[in-house]
């Protein structure tokens, strides 16, 4: 049986009078909450939008932008009458909108990346990007309301529109639209600012409109002799752009190069430099002010020539070079990859379509990079999501984050007490995924922690590395505190048990080589030492002899192998020697020899525990020794691994002795509460072998830490 044909939405012609027409009824007596009639926004939009770009489908969006607001099943009405593309583009702009209304006038110390935020949240939120143009004509509009009926309220649109609009139009290239947004915004923001420098305008506006159509006039005349067709005009000067130069570059009015300003228009590169080297012959060029923006385009695919020139008598002038498609790429931006011819046929439809998306893609990779960093090849798929707090401010998350990564990434402390959640203000689980756009408020404890079960990867509490990493930190610093505490009772049960509770455990943990009391104490919990060494470290008489033969008396398989080591007592030859065990010397360790009762001289660390008590005992048997200059010597040094248990742990760290060519000799390995403490006795000919073997043991997968005992 052949299978069913799959039945398509028949193509609806999109007639943008057509909509105007249905919601002009509709949109009578409606107004924004600025004030403006639903019907004047409306035509403003599509004013606005015509001249970038004749969209039957975007012309009836920017149409339609309010009809949630006075119809209802909007959605379902707009997708009958104009098709789906109308429809998805009229609610990507509501959704646009309505963040717009959350976010606008919020109090942010951080402004700048408040704005980055948003301004990637608003990119990431559309499903066509082409309603990006919509929602910046929506604004352009609203200045301009405001501007022409004067009434209040305009700041906290023209602070928006600085911070978030006309860096979006400028990112994506859209001059017309990003020199008006900025113009209108700076007049409500500064506005006596903005009032002076009109001023300063018009004051030369006569003298400066001599000198251009002077200028423009000797210009053509250069190029008609050149045999160079093209256009030359006057360079319309913007108020915004004049004071962010000026005050970017400490300028009076009077020092700013571009008040003056001509634009050539011609029909190819080539002639671009033609013009460029005649302007040069005629006019004294001012070297630091040349751009040449054809070979090295802007982020935005702005290009052009740009150069600042002298005449006889001083005066300044800016001239800019480019092509038509230069040009048109300058004022429209992106909205120039759509101006094409209709052509017939379903091939060259969906070819033009794959062209927009990739440069839509090129566009909107530039702004990201620009924002933030420059995004690597293969980083692509590295997706992020953009959701608000309730007091909406943007958050950005890895794809596929929850409610506690959320959490998380506002306050470690929030996440660690984070119970619940509400998404859109409906409870959720805390397995939930988030989608950008969306509110999310989390619910706390007033105290607690985090459960051992977000970190197993298959209840999907976690998505987010950054997230994980703080769990298992106060996982860990739980573990210490046990540990911690753990071990004081055992130093304290020890002191009671030799009569010694009067110590001071600072003192003690001293003595006994810790940095600190929290060392001994963990150390004494994970036995990492002795308790006699207590008795020892606090011993009034300690034993005559408290080292134990090591490697030069041949005594036990651990330490008969390192004879091939030596040291030398000074001014004496031929003397018995031996290694300490408890702190294992290794050269170029500082040491220092003891004369023990019938077993030669002990050579010790000049810092270990024992040598110190055994100079107090007899500071008369303490003898200088030096090591010895033997070439083929080995030394034992005890090394203690502390790592997460997996399988295959213990093979990878023994590789690390192989590959350093560390001869083990010794190995005692434990597994307590998912972690391995591993004590390996090794041969090594000096410190540095051993701290490169050290220092590799700790990146081994799972090793927490790798230090010689």
């Amino acid at each position: 049986m052949s299978a069913q044909p799959q039945l398509r939405e028949p193509a609806i012609a999109v007639d943008p009078d057509a909509a105007r027409a249905v919601v002009a009824p509709l949109y009578v007596d409606h107004t924004l909450r600025t004030g403006e009639p639903f019907l004047a926004h409306a035509d403003g939009m599509a004013a606005i939008v015509r001249p970038l770009r004749e969209d039957a489908d975007l012309l009836a969006a920017a149409y339609l932008f309010g009809v949630n607001d006075v119809l209802r099943n909007a959605d379902e009405f707009v997708r009958a009458r104009f098709g789906a593309g109308v429809a998805q583009l009229v609610a990507d702009l509501r959704v646009l909108m309505r963040l717009s209304e959350r976010t606008r006038g919020r109090a942010n110390a951080d402004a700048a990346t408040e704005a980055e935020a948003l301004r990637k949240m608003l990119l990431a939120m559309v499903n066509d990007l082409r309603v990006v143009i919509l929602r910046l004509a929506s604004r352009l509009q609203t200045l301009r309301w405001y501007a022409a009926t004067k009434q209040p309220g305009a700041e906290d649109f023209a602070r928006e529109t600085l911070q978030l609009y006309a860096p979006l139009a400028n990112r994506l290239g859209i001059w017309q639209l990003k020199w008006e947004l900025e113009d209108l915004a700076f007049r409500f923001i500064e506005p006596e600012t903005y009032k002076q420098i009109a001023r300063w305008l018009e004051a030369r506006r006569v003298e400066r409109e001599a000198f251009i159509a002077q200028s423009k006039d000797r210009l053509r005349q250069i190029l008609r002799d050149a045999a160079i067709e093209a256009e030359v005009s006057g360079r319309p000067k913007h108020i915004y752009s004049i004071w962010s130069k000026m005050r970017a570059k400490s300028l009076a009015f009077e020092q700013l190069y571009d008040v003056r300003a001509l634009r050539v228009i011609v029909a190819d590169v080539a002639q671009c430099y033609q013009v460029l080297s005649l302007v040069h012959e005629h006019w004294t060029p001012i070297g630091a002010e040349f751009d040449d923006y054809i070979a090295r385009p802007k982020p935005n695919g702005y290009q052009s020539l740009h150069t600042v020139v002298r005449d006889r008598e001083g005066r300044t002038l800016e001239i800019q070079i480019r092509t038509r498609a230069m040009h048109e790429a300058a004022e429209l931006g992106v909205a120039a990859h759509w101006r094409y011819k209709e052509e017939g046929g379903a091939r060259g439809k969906a070819a033009r379509a794959e062209q927009e998306r990739i440069a839509w893609l090129r566009q909107l990779l530039a702004w990201r990079a620009d924002v933030t960093e420059p995004v690597a090849a293969g980083a692509l798929h590295e997706e992020r999501i953009y959701v608000l707090t309730p007091q909406a401010k943007v958050m950005e998350l890895p794809a596929g984050a929850t409610p506690i990564d959320f959490a998380y990434h506002v306050h470690t402390e929030l996440g660690h007490r984070c119970r619940g959640a509400r998404v859109d203000g409906a409870m959720v689980p805390l397995t939930t995924k988030l989608a950008t756009g969306q509110t999310v408020e989390i619910v706390a404890a007033k105290s607690g922690g985090p459960s051992r079960d977000w970190l197993n990867p298959e209840l999907g509490y976690l998505a987010s590395p950054r997230s994980r990493a703080k769990v298992r930190q106060w996982f860990n610093a739980l573990e210490l505190e046990q540990s911690i505490a753990a071990g004081r009772e055992i130093v304290d049960r020890e002191l009671a048990r030799l009569g010694k509770t009067a110590v001071k455990l600072d003192d003690l943990a001293r003595r006994l080589g810790f940095a600190s009391v929290d060392e001994l104490c963990v150390a004494a919990t994970k036995e990492e030492f002795s308790l006699r060494s207590i008795e020892q470290a606090l011993a009034v008489a300690p034993p005559a002899v408290e080292e134990v033969p090591a490697a030069l008396t041949g005594v036990g398989a651990a330490t008969a192998p390192a004879a091939r080591g030596r040291v030398l007592v000074v001014g004496v030859d031929s003397l018995l020697t031996m290694l300490a065990r408890c702190c294992r010397p290794v050269p170029p360790d500082e040491i220092i020899g003891f004369v023990t009762r019938g077993k030669g001289v002990s050579i010790h660390r000049a810092n270990c525990v024992n040598a110190r008590a055994l100079s107090k005992r007899a500071p008369e048997r303490l003898i200088d020794v030096t090591w010895g200059g033997q070439a083929d010597a080995a030394y034992p040094a005890d090394v203690f691994v502390l790592a997460l248990d997996r399988h295959g742990l213990l093979r990878d760290v023994s590789e690390v002795f192989a590959r350093e060519k560390i001869n083990v000799i010794g190995v005692n390995t434990q597994t307590q509460r998912g972690e391995a403490q591993m004590r390996f006795t090794v041969e090594v000919p000096d410190v540095a072998a051993l701290r490169r073997a050290l220092s590799q043991l700790g990146d081994v997968p799972g090793v927490i830490s790798a230090r010689r005992r």
